[in-house]
């Protein structure tokens, strides 16, 4: 199909939470017109339609009639389901994360879209998150990142362990920050309040050498989203939850510095004794421009299904981050399954809380 005028129409497909905020958005976003709601819930359509002012469709055949491109932000068990038929029907579509429950769920929806041609997109909006917006410039080979992503408890999506909740969301940022393949994966999780990981950590090394130490909770007493980047020009510390961060750097006395240490002999050296640190280091604060970030996302999307730009995270890279993640979920298995094996009951005799492997899910 063809955007008429220049404008793409698009439909939502699950207007849950997050579902919800894509229409809000999309009604008002320029070059997108839009197409209406569906979801399973009838009762929930109707009140969304209403108070958005958007049509409400019965059934996804109807809205896909309506639409040229569809988000889709139903559960992960429905995601292959819904955007398959959108595909098919050469719909762009833009699949929150993860793009599957399953890789072989991921490998199918891919297949469907390169015979189509039509565009895939995967939602992991941190990509577009205000404050690494803001930190590009800064950004040169990072050898050293720390997430930190940490959550009070909700009943939300416990049904998956909490790498594939939370977790994704930072393995997707680093592998898009580094850029090269994984080579060593070794990860820890603890199920506490239900059957799966509420608490992990993971710590991947890259081919290039690069490192990146990741944790994730959903069983925590405050909120936290923090990204540390740490490379050979300085060191980034971004607040992605505030948009906000800095950058620190030597000052220009980084050869005089090294004359000191005896690193560069032929400099002269700095009386170091007068130096405090902000003589030493320059820092540059990082402010994002405020805008959602799903804005964003929804504006890279309507460009892609447009046909004027890539898309900004492609179906391809979003199996990458669930490859990686049901890796993460292995590890941790094993970790606690041997951490637990010499201390008496059989892991069986136990039962309730040891974290189930992904393809159980």
């Amino acid at each position: 199909m063809t955007a008429v005028s220049g404008r793409l129409r698009v439909g939502v497909v699950g207007v849950g939470s997050l579902g919800f905020h894509h229409a809000r958005i999309l009604a008002d976003l320029p070059g997108v017109t839009m197409a209406g709601v569906h979801d399973m819930r009838p009762e929930r359509a109707v009140e969304v339609a209403e108070r958005l002012g958007v049509a409400r469709h019965a059934s996804l055949e109807a809205l896909l009639d309506a639409s040229e491109a569809l988000v889709v932000a139903v559960p992960t068990s429905a995601h292959e389901q819904v955007a398959v038929a959108a595909l098919e029907r050469g719909r762009g579509v833009l699949v929150e994360k993860p793009i599957a429950p399953t890789l072989q769920a991921a490998d199918r929806m891919l297949a469907v879209a390169r015979t189509s041609g039509a565009t895939l997109q995967i939602g992991h909006v941190e990509r577009f998150n205000a404050a690494l917006r803001a930190a590009e410039p800064y950004l040169d080979a990072p050898l050293f990142i720390e997430s930190h992503r940490l959550a009070p408890f909700s009943p939300r999506s416990t049904d998956v362990a909490v790498v594939l909740d939370l977790m994704i969301h930072d393995v997707d940022l680093v592998q898009s920050l580094v850029n090269v393949p994984v080579r060593e994966i070794s990860a820890v999780g603890v199920p506490v309040l239900t059957g799966t990981a509420d608490i992990a950590n993971a710590r991947l090394v890259f081919e290039s050498g690069a490192v990146a130490n990741l944790t994730a909770s959903r069983i925590s007493l405050d909120r936290m989203r923090k990204l540390r980047v740490f490379q050979r020009s300085g060191y980034l510390s971004l607040d992605l939850a505030e948009g906000t961060g800095e950058f620190l750097r030597l000052r220009g006395e980084l050869p005089a510095l090294l004359g000191a240490n005896g690193s560069g002999g032929a400099c002269p050296a700095p009386d170091l004794a007068q130096l405090d640190l902000a003589g030493i280091v320059e820092r540059i604060p990082i402010q994002g421009d405020g805008v959602e970030p799903l804005r964003r996302e929804l504006e890279s999307f309507r460009d892609a299904a447009l046909g004027h730009a890539p898309p900004a995270v492609s179906g391809e890279e979003g199996r990458t981050a669930l490859a990686l993640i049901v890796e993460i979920q292995e590890r941790i298995r094993q970790t606690v399954e041997e951490s637990w094996a010499p201390a008496g009951p059989t892991s069986e005799a136990r039962g309730s809380t040891r974290p189930a492997p992904a393809a159980e899910r």
